[in-house]
């Protein structure tokens, strides 16, 4: 039997909050499309697998900076986005279908982006070492140096979004289009272009959070399962197309396990994920920051 104390709760909220920091980036990318697009994109994990693999061979075979490889996995990731965007979704906006073709369609893509990266990696699963070694003590627990570094790069990176989204001219274009593309039209603003543009950021982020996981979970072309299937139930808590409610649901989210993995056992934390998510959209169905739809 496990005993509680306090250290063991702090350990918990602080584990909590750090997944709820990647929780956060993968998440943030899945709502901007819903929100812009009002699309589902099914290969958002396997950008984030992409990323993970340009890290690799940036540290392994051309000897560059972490930080330069994780920028330049963002920079790939998000000009491979725009060109899918561009030859494979743009053609299909507004024609007959469009509820239901993005996600054949990137469903398509995800299983082909994993064969390709089985034909061009392999199938072993690869690893790389920690960005930075060591502990930090925190009140009595040690936490290692690589978990802060996840949690001070997911922030950042977050909080540069909300920069762009909200104070900035092509940020407020973006939300401009989403809120109502027929008017942003009208005001002088490319819908499509900002629908290229929105992909494409949506899956750098994807990228820079496979970066950063990447020294804690070994690469393998199957690895963005988990972080889709978690950024979904985010998206749902958060309310669908909202940036913001997928932020607060991701902490919350990334505490609740932490919590439910002293409490219960670590074989419940998916699960619990779920039963949480069953709960809010029982009480909230728009989710938390969501708005409720007129009918």
């Amino acid at each position: 039997m496990v005993v509680i104390n306090s250290q063991l709760i702090l350990e918990a909220i602080l584990n909590g909050i750090i997944s709820g920091s990647f929780y956060a980036l993968v998440a943030s990318g899945v709502s901007l499309i819903w929100g812009t697009m009002h699309m589902v994109n099914f290969a958002h994990g396997e950008f984030y697998m992409i990323g993970g693999y340009i890290l690799f061979y940036s540290l392994t075979l051309w000897r560059l900076n972490p930080v330069l490889g994780i920028i330049l996995a963002a920079v790939i990731v998000f000009f491979l986005g725009i060109g899918i965007q561009r030859f494979l979704i743009h053609p299909m906006i507004g024609k007959p279908g469009w509820e239901h073709a993005p996600m054949i369609l990137t469903l398509g893509v995800s299983i082909f982006a994993q064969q390709a990266a089985m034909l061009v990696w392999g199938e072993r699963y690869k690893s790389i070492p920690y960005f930075a070694e060591g502990t930090i003590p925190i009140g009595g627990i040690s936490v290692a140096i690589q978990r802060f570094l996840i949690l001070a790069v997911c922030s950042s990176v977050i909080v540069v979004l909300w920069i762009v989204l909200k104070r900035t001219k092509i940020g407020m274009a973006i939300r401009a289009t989403s809120q109502n593309r027929d008017a942003a039209a009208l005001m002088g603003i490319n819908p499509f272009t900002m629908f290229t543009l929105a992909f494409g950021l949506s899956v750098s982020l994807a990228s820079i959070a496979g970066c950063m996981l990447a020294p804690l979970f070994l690469i393998n072309p199957w690895m963005g399962h988990g972080p889709l299937l978690k950024s979904f139930v985010v998206c749902i808590l958060g309310g669908l197309g909202s940036v913001e409610g997928a932020i607060l649901a991701s902490f919350l989210l990334g505490i609740f396990e932490s919590m439910g993995v002293i409490l219960i056992s670590s074989e419940w934390k998916d699960i619990l994920a779920f039963i949480i998510m069953l709960i809010i959209l029982y009480i909230r169905p728009q989710g938390l920051l969501g708005i409720k739809e007129r009918t």
